[in-house]
């Protein structure tokens, strides 16, 4: 009876309020783990005097690491985050960028920055868990209202960033090293807000029977003896068991070839894998232009100020 009324409460508490603690901790985790004064300025502090590295090697030796990495995981990924619920991708998310910047503070040398970029596309693939996590928390009659708290936290986290990064470098004259030790330092408390994260009891494969199971098993509790209890929470428990890789697989291509019949879901992937390349091709290199244009080294930097702009319409839109 006590898990039929936790249950019920769970049911009757998430339209109204129930999404508020899962919402401010994820927000409060994207906000910190995007607040990165440094990264407007990789590109000048690895060519500066700390890593003096050539743009060859920057352009052509590391950051290609970052992409291909990026692509790699996302599928497993994927996978991943829905058998394992979220939260431990999330998890995994903030020691991939812990790693990162420790390793951009203290790595030297091609080889270790490559596996920098290894992290760091970790990094970038399991964001699917960020974004995926509250849905499996909250109603739908609330989708669009977290979605917007969540995505908003991760752009002011980089605006604030930026803005904070260029403040440093142009006002007091902070060494890039310095803004590394600040991002260090924030993507280390979105590591631990992580783990305060409650735990999602579903997914959307792996673990979407699990709640109708449970809540089976609340209603008739009360109507049998201690062995009826038994054979349901056996039931239950092979119902779970039953979802295997290879069925999900199976369920992911049946969906594939439903979605892509459809011309509209067709072009609108398209366009969004276009714009998420295009994204990702500026995102690369546009440092790199700008070194090509007013080299750091005799000129001011405003890397900062240029990305705080960009993500903060984005952040207004």
């Amino acid at each position: 009876m006590e898990l039929k009324e936790a249950v019920t409460r769970r049911k009757r508490l998430l339209p109204r309020g129930g999404w508020l603690l899962p919402t401010c901790i994820l927000c409060t985790n994207g906000f910190f783990a995007n607040l990165r004064p440094s990264e407007p300025f990789v590109t000048p502090y690895l060519l500066g005097p700390d890593k003096n590295l050539t743009e060859r090697q920057v352009f052509n030796e590391i950051y290609p690491v970052w992409t291909y990495s990026y692509l790699i995981l996302l599928f497993p990924v994927f996978i991943a985050t829905d058998y394992l619920r979220y939260k431990p991708v999330i998890i995994l998310q903030g020691l991939s960028l812990i790693i990162t910047w420790f390793m951009l503070l203290y790595a030297q040398g091609t080889l270790a920055l490559q596996f920098l970029e290894f992290f760091y596309g970790m990094s970038t693939a399991t964001e699917i868990a960020y974004y995926s996590y509250i849905y499996s928390m909250v109603e739908p009659a609330v989708y669009q209202k977290v979605t917007s708290y969540c995505r908003t936290a991760t752009l002011t986290g980089f605006t604030v960033g930026s803005v904070t990064g260029q403040v440093l470098v142009s006002v007091a004259n902070w060494s890039l090293f310095s803004l590394n030790v600040i991002s260090l330092i924030s993507v280390s408390i979105a590591f631990s807000t992580s783990w305060f994260l409650p735990m999602p009891m579903k997914s959307l494969f792996f673990h979407q029977n699990v709640i109708d199971a449970k809540k089976s098993l609340s209603v008739q509790s009360g109507n049998g003896g201690s062995q009826q209890n038994s054979d349901l929470e056996c039931s239950a428990e092979e119902q779970k068991k039953s979802v295997t890789l290879q069925k999900v697989l199976r369920t992911l291509w049946k969906d594939f070839l439903v979605c892509y019949s459809s011309r509209t879901l067709l072009c609108w992937s398209v366009w969004w894998a276009l714009s998420a390349c295009g994204y990702y091709q500026v995102l690369n290199y546009a440092q790199g232009l700008w070194e090509k244009v007013a080299p750091s080294s005799h000129s001011n930097i405003y890397n900062g100020s240029v990305e705080a702009v960009s993500t903060l319409l984005g952040k207004l839109a």
